[in-house]
């Protein structure tokens, strides 16, 4: 199958920026699924609001643009209700750490089986480039033009604290990681994150001087390491990339089912 049967072709061009990372994620997430050989009709696509949630308008699934920080509890009573669904719920930095913080703490908590995607690009975009709880201390937006005074979330210990039981990063840089991680996280049973540090070139790249898309993404190149590589062990202040955890329990879909079971025969 071609990848271009996954993809609402009437919706193209897309609105995403010239050189905006998302577009990366998009065609990773794309030929992960194409690979899996999941059907299009078993698969749900649920996203809040921002540059990042635009993803679900764009793929030829059951697609559901929800609310701002909404998305991982639209995505939680689907599973519950159609649990034979592939859920993947691509979500931006407000979606995920800010308005949006309390679903996720808890759905990492509850081990629901569904993916959630991190398009961390480290700016709230489509509102005009605020900073955002991933900016990090320094940078500047245009609520912080002096520079950001907020430390940063690192999206993978907080995810590692709240419980999820597959944490994984890479970067728009690394194409082949983005397909190879969500291919990963689809196949482990249970809460999955995958955190992609995207580039954008129009609002933080801009502010903050890191040049155009291709000296963003060469940033990401040369500021990440893959866990347990040579590189990372001689320079530790590098972004370490890769699996971080990996581990099984009790699914929540199945231990609802278990409950119910044991109601109706109680």
């Amino acid at each position: 199958m071609s990848i271009q049967n996954l993809i609402r072709k009437r919706f193209f061009p897309h609105i995403w920026c010239p050189g905006c990372g998302h577009g990366i994620i998009l065609n990773g997430l794309l030929h992960a699924i194409d690979d899996l050989g999941i059907p299009q009709e078993k698969i749900s696509l649920v996203s809040g609001i921002g540059c990042s949630a635009r993803i679900s308008g764009y793929v030829d699934f059951h697609s559901m643009h929800t609310l701002h920080g909404r998305a991982l509890g639209f995505a939680t009573g689907l599973k519950l209700a159609r649990p034979e669904l592939n859920v993947f719920v691509p979500m931006g930095d407000g979606d995920a750490t800010a308005i949006g913080g309390n679903h996720f703490i808890h759905a990492c908590r509850r081990n629901i089986d569904m993916v959630a995607i991190i398009m961390n690009n480290r700016i709230y975009g489509m509102t005009g480039g605020q900073f955002s709880p991933l900016s990090g201390l320094g940078i500047k937006a245009t609520t912080a033009p002096f520079g950001n005074i907020d430390r940063d979330f690192d999206t993978v210990q907080l995810a590692l604290g709240a419980g999820a039981t597959f944490v994984a990063r890479t970067t728009t840089f690394h194409v082949n990681e983005i397909t190879s991680l969500i291919k990963k996280a689809w196949k482990h049973k249970g809460f999955s994150v995958v955190e992609i540090l995207s580039d954008c070139p129009t609002y933080f790249g801009r502010k903050n001087k890191f040049g155009g898309p291709v000296q963003m993404l060469e940033w990401y190149r040369d500021n990440t390491a893959l866990l347990g590589s040579k590189k990372l062990e001689e320079n530790p202040n590098l972004i370490a990339r890769g699996v971080f955890k990996e581990i099984d329990a009790p699914e929540y879909c199945e231990e609802y089912d278990k409950l119910i079971a044991k109601v109706r025969k109680d």
